[in-house]
């Protein structure tokens, strides 16, 4: 609930997004103790201490939906126990009409403020969040796609194991997973890790999911993401240790459509290689129109329509400083009529694809202070391969597959290029850099 009212926080004028927040973003409840007993003896046939050897009474983590206990089994194994904050499913609907409510008022108020669809989409997506045994779905879901569709980093992605007969639809108990943070830059480093190798792999993580499984984590923020060294010890070529990416909280969780799928990733192909074309078929074909093909680029990038189509290989760099953040607002402020329609003629599944992009885009921001080329060449390269993929899958003759083939050489060929254009501009930067210090 709390995560589909800050979908759009980016691209609303501050004023709407202060009085969304002061209405009902800022409440977290934490559950007592005795609230807590109470559910677990409810869902589980017992106490605390009569279902675990250990529980811890304070928890680890709360949310508005549900707070996490450490506790151990009877084996000795640690767990994670997510309990759902009592009488939720009431407060739950008490949201929701104050969603209807608010958005229903403010567009009466300011016409332009058209975000009626929002109401929909909550009612949809509530029952869904409240069921953990969804959640624990989604979760098991999710690693068969990486070890069926993206056998290649398979085994650097971890989803902690759900113990199903200690779980429920308002409880769910999980494996405990030790790891550091995502945007705890130090504690990775201190692992042996290197913060750019966490960056692509995050990367490609997500784009694997979005572009080739069409079933995505849409609630990537740091919380939600541990680092830890890969359990088999590989080292990269500088003797560095690779990292394993555990990913949390499976409860929110979107299917993209095959059409969908394939469209959003040749539009991503078009904006990472400057295809002016591609750009503005694809931003059609999912909905934006002839109109607001522009608008839809610049909110994807975080750029103006001008530098989406530069030719130059870091046209879709963005240092998401606070700076760049006060400009988006002011850019949502001074087109918020253009970018409200935008979003209402947008697919739903496509709005939570945005915010999963700003989530993704603050997590490399605080592992590497900035976007990385990386990112778009990743991005570029598994958009590409979903769109091959989906073309062989179409019509499986020898002229097909010739032409797929070739379609992979000039692919293999341009982000080499890109490679070896990035690494020339790393040289130059390093260069004047030296040359400034000089001085």
């Amino acid at each position: 609930m709390r995560f589909i009212l800050e979908v759009h926080e980016y691209l609303v004028p501050e004023e709407y997004v202060k009085i969304m927040r002061e209405s009902m973003l800022n409440r977290c409840p934490v559950s007592s103790y005795d609230q807590v007993c109470d559910v677990i003896k409810k869902e589980l046939g017992g106490m605390p201490d009569e279902i675990f050897t250990k529980f811890d009474p304070d928890p680890i983590a709360s949310a508005s939906l549900a707070q996490v206990h450490v506790a151990h089994l009877h084996n000795g194994q640690k767990v994670a126990v997510k309990v759902q904050h009592t009488h939720m499913t009431d407060t739950a609907a008490a949201d929701y009409a104050t969603v209807e409510l608010i958005v229903n008022t403010l567009h009466r108020l300011f016409p332009d403020f058209d975000y009626r669809w929002l109401i929909a989409e909550v009612r949809d997506s509530l029952p869904k969040e409240l069921d953990f045994l969804v959640e624990a779905q989604n979760s098991e879901k999710c690693l068969h796609n990486f070890g069926k569709l993206s056998p290649h980093i398979a085994d650097s992605i971890y989803v902690p194991l759900v113990y199903w007969n200690l779980s429920t639809s308002k409880l769910l108990t999980m494996e405990f997973m030790d790891g550091v943070q995502i945007d705890d830059v130090k504690g990775i480093q201190r692992m042996g890790v290197q913060p750019c190798d966490v960056s692509r792999l995050v990367s490609e993580t997500f784009a694997e999911m979005i572009y080739k499984h069409g079933f995505v984590h849409c609630d990537p923020h740091a919380a939600n993401l541990l680092v830890r060294p890969l359990p088999s010890g590989k080292r990269n070529i500088l003797g560095k240790r690779k990292p394993q990416l555990v990913l949390l909280d499976h409860g929110l969780y979107k299917e993209l459509d095959y059409h969908t799928r394939i469209n959003y990733a040749a539009l991503w192909k078009g904006l990472v290689f400057s295809d002016a074309k591609a750009i503005k078929e694809n931003c059609a074909k999912l909905g934006a129109g002839d109109d607001l093909y522009a608008l839809f680029a610049g909110i994807l990038t975080m750029r103006p329509w001008n530098r989406v189509i530069d030719t130059s290989v870091d046209h879709l760099m963005v240092q998401g400083t606070e700076s760049d953040r006060s400009e988006l607002q002011m850019y949502a402020s001074l087109y918020f009529p253009q970018i409200s329609e935008l979003l209402r003629r947008l697919p739903r599944v496509i709005l939570l694809m945005l915010k999963t992009n700003d989530c993704l885009r603050a997590v490399n921001n605080a592992l590497l202070d900035g976007s990385s080329l990386d990112t778009f060449l990743i991005i570029g390269r598994v958009s590409s391969e979903a769109i091959i993929e989906a073309k062989l899958l179409q019509k499986k003759s020898m002229l097909t597959w010739l032409t797929v083939w070739v379609e992979g050489i000039i692919l293999r060929a341009r982000l080499l290029g890109m490679h070896i254009a990035i690494w020339l501009l790393h040289v130059q930067k390093l260069l004047l850099y030296r040359k400034a210090l000089n001085f």
